[in-house]
């Protein structure tokens, strides 16, 4: 019995060692993933992204701990932005922060992005159309007609107001004045004598200086100031055709249902913090260099005066509202909104 014992044991410490020299000299069988990397140009050059994208970006980047990298590229950086909806669809980029209108988006609704006249008088307007009024179901309709490209997200931006080398007060000054804006908003000042130009963003400071350009409206004077433009002009009007700018975020539909669901999580939370913090980083901005700032001094056209322009903005909806029944749609929410914000009053709507 003791001999049995022995050999039992004998073995059971064959069979030990042996067990713990292929467990010890086993190959590795889980390998690290390869990390997931996109690229995502922004509408915006380098100065103004340190803003509205790129704290968003490197949080997500930190978080999510070597699985996926964002590397960010600015304004025409990789390709032009007139051509970065295509670029997406061909997978060249896999993701865009800018506006409908600006990168050529190929749906009826696009003339909505950017600056459309007096859609919104505040930055809360633009998350409120989306978020309780219907557009973002309308926005993920159009965009699903399209192949390749998807929707991702709305948020607000700045107010649109006139930078200018000469002073602006009143309609007439406006006559002539060589611009810089986007392209509905162009067409739209067009109606008062604007001529709208399109350049690279880079070049519009130099623009300015050479006289290329009479002034910008592009952005609030927050951007004017953060982006070099307040240097180059030296009037801010503090008459505005759009209380925020709709911008939005867009990515290649192949790469984004090729994501996990804990990534496109933190994709949708990088979204929201980049609108948070420009909710906070423009209305706090635009307030604070409008009564601090030195480099432009304000103007105002009369308000009897300037409600011409409003005016015309609401027959200018009614014709896009002609251009297809979904475009009609969103004019028809515009207008609802517009009625229960006067309605409501202050301070949702003081005038």
């Amino acid at each position: 019995m003791s001999n049995n014992r022995r050999d039992f044991l004998k073995k059971a410490g064959i069979v030990g060692a042996a067990g713990s020299t292929a467990i010890l000299g086993a190959p590795a069988v889980v390998s690290a993933k390869e990390t997931i990397r996109w690229r995502l140009q922004t509408y915006a050059g380098p100065a103004l992204a340190e803003h509205v994208i790129k704290p968003a970006v490197d949080a997500f980047n930190a978080a999510a701990n070597g699985e996926m990298v964002i590397e960010l590229y600015f304004a025409d950086q990789l390709v032009p932005t007139g051509e970065l909806f295509r670029a997406m669809q061909k997978g060249t980029i896999d993701a865009v922060q800018s506006d409908d209108d600006s990168i050529a988006a190929p749906v009826d609704i696009s003339v909505f992005g950017g600056y459309f006249p007096f859609a919104t008088r505040y930055s809360l307007d633009v998350p409120v159309l989306f978020e309780e009024y219907g557009l973002k179901e309308i926005w993920q309709e159009a965009y699903g007609e399209v192949k390749g490209v998807t929707w991702l997200s709305a948020g607000s931006w700045d107010p649109c107001h006139f930078a200018t080398v000469d002073p602006v007060r009143s309609l007439a000054d406006l006559k002539g004045k060589r611009v810089f804006t986007f392209p509905t908003a162009g067409r739209f000042l067009s109606r008062f004598g604007v001529i709208p130009v399109t350049l690279p963003w880079e070049d519009v400071e130099v623009a300015v200086q050479t006289g290329e350009l009479d002034g910008i409206a592009w952005s609030g004077i927050t951007e004017d100031y953060t982006v070099g433009w307040a240097d180059v002009t030296n009037y801010f009007l503090t008459n505005n055709i759009s209380g925020a700018w709709c911008g939005s975020f867009f990515a290649n539909t192949e790469r984004w249902n090729a994501l996990p669901d804990h990534l496109k999580v933190l994709f949708n939370m990088m979204m929201d913090s980049s609108h948070y913090y420009r909710q906070h980083w423009y209305w706090g901005g635009e307030a604070k260099l409008r009564t601090g700032g030195t480099k432009m001094q304000l103007t105002t056209i009369p308000d009897e005066e300037w409600r011409q322009v409003e005016l015309e903005a609401y027959k200018f909806w009614d014709e896009v509202a002609e251009t297809s029944p979904r475009a009609k749609r969103v004019v028809e929410i515009f207008k609802e909104y517009a009625g229960v914000m006067e309605k409501a009053g202050k301070p949702y709507r003081y005038s």
